[in-house]
């Protein structure tokens, strides 16, 4: 039935404290637990106390981090429970401390949340009182006093509160009783005490048992043996002068250190006087190993190793014994306290591994979590982290040298893909200590970059006439993102191209960006045109960027020159010329003018006489196409000559037209100048009126040129004395200032027939082309009003242009270009006197100085339009006006002339 009772006391003992308590303290959850527990047991629901339901206990991934190192409790995930995972012994955890809490960390991931709880062990009655020494030998001498006390060991018991040493008991004696005396440090130690004289010749030895109890429920108990030997006579014990010592050591102390002198005196003489000195018998190996006390002198040295988080103080018993028969002994206690030194550096411990953090993440966001700690104590053991300067993430501290590592700053991928965080703990002793840990942090990707092209323009040269399907050039854009943010697609965005979608001329490949014809180009028809590509990135929402591909058409020689002169000869036909007899060598008979639609090298044009009925007689001029004789026309000549000229272009292969002149030699025809010198010399009265009033508007005119001369001459050098020169420049003209007025010039300089597209007008009116076609050698050149044209890039066309000119003197300056405003006169003579050309204006572009020639053409040119052009630059030039008015003489001159040949019939 007994043990019965103490079976039912202990079932309800335990169900007591499987109950837990818990409570919540400034935030924290407590919970209490008996040591011992069988593994699997509930400590408390933290689903409940932590406000979590179920799932989000397993999406979160909750689990249990032990400061401690070992893993005692784990979380059961389908309940929500704290459980037991290991036995869990009170005593090896906490000692003798009086309180025994294990704290824990639950960490929770997505976000990152830590909270902190603490279990309670309570300490159960598990443990027996024990002495050190089970058998116990004391050697008394028969003389000694009633009331002598002799120290005994006292029990030790490794639970804590009532569950320790409560009392001790001693077996029933005559001469002997227990006594307890109280230590300074609160704790009782048993004495035997001396009721009865010893009698040694009665009793040499007397048997005694201790026994020590607890105060658990059940008490437990333990046993030593003391064994009493009656001595003969020594009535002095040895006297020590202190009855308890304390001493201080730093525990960066060197071995061999003197630490205290030990000393007690004996009244005895002789050997019962000599004082021998040990530690006490119930010493631990704990401290001999680290202490050794000299026999004779009483000096304690240290000779191991001290650590204060291993022992912060040593509680030392120290004997004092003679060498009487018997020997008398006596006891003090020597306490050692270990002063902590700054010998540990501080630790720094992950909770939690560091998350992928995204590079647009906000400020504050938990990267990881992690503890701080540092195994001294007092100041030595306060530790404060830091990271460094400049750094994107900072710590925010928590509780209880808990931490997170927080970003504090925009974070780029692009510039940092990974951040290996430097955390310093530095703790606060002298000198202070201090650890560092590498934290690695992966910054992941956000479409924040769109793609860049290698370049902004491209320039891309086609030949024309290519092969459809043919690639034209591939373009290239990078992206800094990765993963799908930076794989690149390419596009072309729509635009026209002379009305029609550039879709149809090309198109692009949109992995690699290559671009590719959809058909053949012809240069005459397209020179130059833009396409617009798009680069475009996978991620969401999608970046892209654009690139401007300027495609310049090159010219191929596909086109053979066409015949323009003789106008009325189509190619391959025949053109008939007359030609007096009398013609010299020399003579000019006709000039074969032809173009060529190509431009550069292929537009060059030369001349050659194919075939000829007397080859003799014609030669042809290789640039100019101009058909002359080479000697005098002699009787024998037939009256009928046929010439076949071959005109080439200088491109390749070499493209070629022919046209066949016709020539009739004609006997009575004469030289136009000398029938009109010989008619001027036969005066009438039909042109004697008309000369009189021709030589009166030329008085006239010549008179108000001198004086309007004059006017401006004076004018000049009155202004020369406020200025450097008496012309204005033309940037001070308000007309070139006018932001409306745009003028192109497109020229083309290559070939033997020279003409220049002059584009200009209003920025909102329709902008005019006028060409003009020159032949560089021609004693004449043709000004003709083309068509109206749309306006083209000038600084492109110019570069093109400057490409395919002949030489260096070929060159064109876009500040040389002038605004003028051309009238155009026709003239029709028969024949017509070429006595101004418009060869003079365009100089800069011929290839030769043009020579002109007085002598007019033959009469047969009677049917063309000569265009005379005068043209008036806006400025106030006097030296131009001059010439103006020179000019205005020469044609009146001209008038004149062209009246006598009409007068005479001509």
């Amino acid at each position: 039935p007994r043990n019965l009772g103490i079976d039912w006391r202990w079932l309800a003992l335990w169900w007591y404290h499987f109950f837990l308590l818990w409570s919540t303290i400034d935030g924290q959850t407590r919970y209490s637990i008996p040591e011992e527990l069988k593994q699997g047991s509930v400590v408390g629901n933290l689903a409940k106390d932590l406000g979590l339901t179920l799932s989000e206990i397993f999406d979160r991934r909750l689990r249990v981090a032990s400061q401690t190192g070992e893993q005692y409790f784990s979380v059961d995930a389908g309940k929500g429970e704290l459980v037991v995972n290991d036995r869990i012994d009170r005593e090896a955890l906490c000692g003798q401390s009086a309180s025994c809490v294990l704290p824990l960390q639950i960490v929770l991931e997505k976000p990152l949340n830590l909270h902190r709880i603490e279990v309670e062990i309570k300490d159960m009655n598990d443990n027996s009182p024990s002495f050190q020494t089970k058998e116990l030998s004391l050697k008394i001498a028969e003389s000694a006093a009633v009331g002598t006390r002799f120290v005994l060991e006292s029990a030790e018991d490794a639970d804590v509160g009532s569950n320790s040493v409560k009392s001790y008991t001693l077996t029933k004696n005559e001469c002997f009783t227990l006594k307890m005396k109280e230590v300074e440090d609160g704790k009782a130690v048993p004495e035997l005490v001396l009721e009865k004289p010893l009698d040694r010749e009665k009793k040499a030895v007397h048997q005694l048992l201790l026994t020590a109890l607890d105060g658990g429920n059940p008490v437990l108990s333990g046993t030593s043996q003391i064994t009493i030997t009656v001595l003969d006579n020594n009535d002095n014990f040895p006297v020590f002068e202190k009855n308890n010592y304390k001493v201080s050591l730093q525990e960066n102390t060197a071995k061999n250190t003197f630490v205290v002198k030990i000393a007690a005196t004996d009244a005895d003489e002789g050997p019962n006087g000599e004082v021998e000195f040990s530690f006490g018998s119930r010493t631990p190996d704990s401290v001999l190993s680290v202490f050794e006390i000299n026999p004779l002198t009483g000096e304690i040295h240290l000779k191991g190793d001290l650590d204060y988080e291993k022992a912060s103080s040593y509680k030392i018993e120290i004997t004092a014994r003679d060498k009487g028969v018997p020997e008398m002994e006596s006891h003090c206690r020597l306490q050692i306290d270990i002063v902590d030194v700054n010998d540990n550096t501080p630790e720094i411990v992950l909770t939690s591994e560091p998350q992928p953090v995204r590079e647009d993440a906000a400020s504050g966001t938990v990267v990881a979590l992690l503890n701080a700690r540092d195994a001294d104590s007092g100041n030595n053991s306060k530790v404060t982290l830091r990271v460094p300067k400049g750094s994107p993430f900072t710590l925010k501290p928590s509780f209880s040298n808990n931490y997170a590592l927080v970003t504090s700053g925009p974070l780029d991928r692009e510039s940092f893909p990974e951040y290996n965080v430097e955390i310093t703990a530095t703790d606060s002793g002298t000198p202070p200590l201090s650890s560092k840990k590498i934290i690695p942090v992966i910054i992941t990707d956000v479409n924040d970059n769109p793609p860049v092209f290698t370049q902004r323009n491209y320039n891309v040269y086609l030949k024309e006439n290519g092969v459809p399907g043919s690639i034209l050039y591939s373009v290239s854009a990078s992206d800094l993102d990765f993963g799908e943010n930076a794989k690149v697609s390419y596009s072309i965005l729509d635009s026209k191209v002379q009305d029609v979608s550039v879709s149809s001329y090309v198109y692009i490949n949109s992995d690699n960006g290559s671009i590719y014809s959809m058909h053949s180009f012809d240069y005459e028809k397209l020179k130059v045109f833009q396409i617009q590509v798009q680069a475009k990135d996978q991620g969401s929402p999608s970046l892209s960027s654009n690139a401007t591909v300027h495609v310049f058409i090159l010219d191929q020689n596909d086109n053979a020159p066409a015949v323009i002169y003789p106008s009325s000869a189509a190619m391959g036909s025949l053109s008939h010329q007359r030609m007096p007899r009398s013609a010299k060598a020399g003579h000019l008979v006709t000039k074969v003018t032809a173009v060529d639609a190509d431009s550069g090298h292929n537009a060059w044009i030369s001349y050659r006489l194919a075939e000829a009925t007397d080859a003799s007689l014609f030669t042809v001029s290789l640039y100019t196409g101009e058909v002359r004789t080479k000697r005098a026309v002699s009787e024998q000549d037939d009256s009928s000559q046929r010439l076949l000229i071959e005109i080439k272009d200088d491109g390749e292969p070499i493209q070629s037209s022919t046209v066949t002149v016709s020539i009739i030699l004609e006997d009575g025809l004469h030289e136009p100048i000398l029938d009109l010198r010989h008619k001027a010399a036969e005066p009438s009265k039909k042109t004697g009126r008309i000369t009189l009033y021709l030589i009166l508007s030329l008085a006239s005119v010549s008179v108000l040129s001198l004086v309007t001369f004059l006017i401006l001459a004076v004018k000049c050098i009155r202004n020369s004395r406020s200025s450097s020169t008496c012309c204005m420049r033309r940037t001070d003209s308000d007309d070139y200032k006018n932001p409306n007025r745009n003028l192109q010039i497109q020229l083309n300089t290559d070939g033997p027939i020279k003409y220049v597209e002059v584009l200009g007008g209003d920025m909102l009116s329709q902008s005019q082309s006028f060409r003009s076609c020159m032949s560089p050698m021609s004693e004449y050149s043709d000004f003709t009003l083309i068509k109206p044209s749309s306006t083209t890039d000038f600084k492109e066309v110019i570069s093109v242009l400057d490409a395919s000119l002949p030489d260096s003197t070929w060159t064109f300056e876009s500040q040389q270009v002038r605004r003028k405003q051309s009238f155009f006169l026709p003239l029709h003579s028969s024949p017509p006197l070429l006595l101004g050309s418009i060869d003079e204006l365009c100089a800069p572009m011929n290839r030769a100085n043009i020579q002109r020639d007085l002598v007019p053409p033959p009469y047969t040119h009677s049917t063309r339009n000569s265009y005379i052009a005068m043209s008036w630059v806006r400025r106030s030039d006097a030296l131009n006006i001059f010439k103006s008015i020179l000019f205005f003489c020469e044609e009146i001159l001209d008038i004149y002339l062209g009246l006598k040949f009409y007068s005479h019939g001509w």
